[in-house]
Parts: C-alpha cells; sequence; structure tokens
C-alpha cells in the first residue's frame, strides 16, 4: 500500500492520476500563477512588517531625542544601563553545549527586536487610557493582558521572523540563545527611552547628568528581566521546532510562562521594595536592588534549571558524539528557509505520516516615566 495522507493515495497504484483529487501539482497556467502569488506574497508580508517597524522605531527614537540635552552624555549612559542585560545574554549563548550560533544570526535578532518593539510601544501606549480608566483593576489587567504578553510575543517574533527559519537554529536550547538576544535588543532601546524621557525634564548640566545616572542605574536592573523572559519563551520555541504534535501548545506555554513573570514583577515592583525595606531595614535604593536581584534569581533558576536538564540530558546521551550541526533540520515551515541546508517545505510532514503509518513600578506605556516600571 502506498503511504499517503488521504486514503484515496494510500490505495491508489503508482500510475493512477490523482490530481486535484488527492494530491496536487502545478500544471496550468493558473497552477503557476498561483504558485507565484504564494511564493511573493510571504516575502512581501514579511518585507512591509520589517519596514514598518524600523519607520515607527525611527520616528519613536527621533521624538524621544528632541529636546534632550547633551544628548552624547544620555546616549552613553542609556548604553551603560545595557551592560547587565548583556552579561546575562552572554552566559545564555556560553550555556549552549550545542554548536554556537553564527553572528549573523545574532546581530539579526538583535537588531530586529530592536525594532520590533516599536509595535509593543504603539500597543502599551494605545492600550493604557482605557485601562487606566478603571483604576486599580485596570491596572491589573493592564500589565496582565497587554504589556507583559505583547512585549514577550515581539520579543519572540524577533526569532521567529529570521533565525528559527535557518537551519543552523539546529537545537531546542539554541531557542534560549536567540530569545535572550531578542531580549537584549529590546531592553536596549527601552532603556534609552527611558533614559531620554528622564533627563529632558532635567533644567541645568548638573541635574541631566544625575538625572542619566539615576535612571540608567534602575534601568539596568530592570534589562535583565528582558533577557530571562524572552531566553524562557524562546527556550520553549525551540522545542516547538523540533517536536512532532503540539507545536503551538508548547509556544503558547513557553510564552504564558515569559508573561506570566513579567506580569508578575510589573505588579510588584511598586510597592515589594518598600515591603522588603521595611523588613530588613535598608534604605529604599538598597530594598530596589535586593527585591529586583531575588526576583530575577527566581526567574534565572527556572531558566537555569532548562538550560541543565537539556546539558545533563546532552552528555547522557553522548550527543555530541551523533550531533551533525550540517544535517538538514526537520521542521514544518510554511515560509522558504533562510538557509540552504534545510529539508524543503513539506518534507518533514511526509516523514511524519510515515511515521504515523509505521507506529500508529507601575509604567505606563512609552510616553510614561514611570522609573520603576518595566512596561512602555
Amino acid at each position: 500500500m502506498k503511504r499517503g495522507r488521504d486514503p484515496v493515495e494510500r490505495a491508489a497504484g503508482d500510475d493512477e492520476d490523482l490530481q486535484e483529487i488527492a494530491t496536487w501539482e502545478p500544471r496550468t497556467r493558473l497552477d503557476r500563477f498561483a504558485v507565484g502569488v504564494y511564493e511573493r506574497i510571504f516575502p512581501a508580508v514579511r518585507g512591509l512588517v520589517l519596514a514598518t517597524a524600523v519607520l515607527f522605531t525611527l520616528v519613536i527614537l527621533f521624538a524621544s531625542s528632541i529636546g534632550t540635552p547633551r544628548l552624547p552624555v544620555v546616549a552613553l549612559f542609556a548604553a551603560l544601563s545595557a551592560v547587565p542585560a548583556l552579561a546575562l545574554a552572554a552566559y545564555v549563548y556560553v550555556a549552549d553545549v550545542t554548536t554556537k550560533e553564527p553572528l549573523d544570526l545574532i546581530a539579526a535578532t538583535f537588531a530586529l527586536a530592536f525594532v520590533f518593539a516599536s509595535f509593543a510601544a504603539i500597543v502599551n501606549t494605545a492600550a493604557e487610557p482605557l485601562f487606566a480608566a478603571l483604576g486599580g483593576l485596570g491596572v491589573v489587567g493592564y500589565f496582565l493582558l497587554i504589556v507583559a504578553p505583547g512585549e514577550e510575543l515581539v520579543k519572540l517574533l524577533a526569532v521567529r521572523f529570521y533565525a528559527y527559519r535557518d537551519g543552523r537554529f539546529d537545537s531546542v536550547v539554541d531557542g534560549a540563545v536567540y530569545g535572550a538576544v531578542a531580549g537584549l535588543g529590546f531592553a536596549t532601546i527601552e532603556n534609552a527611552i527611558y533614559v531620554t524621557g528622564f533627563v529632558q525634564q532635567a533644567t541645568t548640566s548638573g541635574v541631566v547628568v544625575d538625572q542619566a545616572i539615576d535612571i540608567a542605574q534602575r534601568r539596568a536592573l530592570a534589562g535583565p528581566g528582558h533577557v530571562i523572559y524572552s531566553a524562557i519563551a524562546g527556550y520553549y520555541l525551540g522545542l516547538a521546532k523540533f517536536v512532532d504534535e503540539h507545536r503551538g501548545a508548547v509556544v503558547v506555554k513557553g510564552l504564558l510562562i515569559a508573561a506570566g513573570f513579567h506580569a508578575l514583577y510589573n505588579l510588584t515592583i511598586g510597592f515589594a521594595p518598600a515591603v522588603v525595606g521595611g523588613l530588613l531595614g535598608v534604605g529604599p535604593v538598597v530594598a530596589f536592588v535586593i527585591y529586583v536581584v531575588a526576583f530575577d534569581g527566581v526567574a534565572g533558576g527556572f531558566l537555569v534549571v532548562k538550560l541543565y536538564n537539556y546539558r545533563d540530558a546532552y552528555d547522557r546521551v553522548d550527543a555530541g558524539r551523533t550531533f551533525d550541526p550540517d544535517a538538514p533540520v526537520d521542521a514544518t515551515e510554511i515560509d522558504p528557509s533562510t538557509s540552504d541546508d534545510p529539508i524543503a517545505p513539506g518534507a518533514e510532514r511526509a516523514q511524519s505520516a510515515q511515521h504515523a503509518d509505521t507506529d500508529t513600578d507601575t509604567d505606563a506605556g512609552w510616553g510614561s516615566t514611570g522609573e520603576d516600571g518595566d512596561g512602555w
């Protein structure tokens, strides 16, 4: 019996023509036209999305820089505020026990997260007044339903948009690496907007520097959270690439966990440091640092366990002995891969069919100057 997904195809002989009955291939001009439209529409849509994100980002950066005194100094402090996030992303990169990820995919993911962040900024800003009208309950809903899931989604989109489709994305743990890089890109532009937003309120040169230092220090603590959350979501995206079923559910689970940590941070950062300060008898700055480090330690611990379990399994089965980074990656894709190596679209589905036969502080969006918050 011939293998296939349709009963007619399975039962038919090899010489049976089942065009548009159980099989299909382009034969007519209309068929070829349909193939051409399909092959062009996805790149066109992707290009439109990218161009829109770049345009939004340029507008936002330009608007935020207008009126900012001593902009070069402010920009330096904004860049320095991303250093802790960079260090954490570097740790995730080093923790990848498989082949190290290529620089071009790392750079592309960072850049995509940097510009896709503008989508979250626009949605957060537009949704803020709607939820603010609901009072305290609206604030909770804003962070739970808009800020946290929206920001984690755009960071994951930065991974899915390019690196995920490349054949060099060839292990589950690669998802965590690219997720961490996406978090770094997102944190970099978010920190820049926060720093410039605060120093615009300064009136003298001395105040400018003081304001820049103060907010840069706070944003330096917020940045690692972005890396942790999106690395968790990225890990599950990587897992989804290599499972046969329930890919969407795996991605959703990762997003829920990442957004859960993210929302919990946003909802507690406004009052929890004061509680910590009262219990420990320390000042507000020290209490803030203690709480953020502790919170990131819990969220980061979840990520570290995932990375450790993967490494342990990798060593236990001696995967390094048989792992071939040049081998094609089995992954269902509706759009062409960016690599020359991956299998042709639909090949993985055919393999799956064969297998089945045999084995039947409260921030309020960009424009807000809530110093302790993490959303825009």
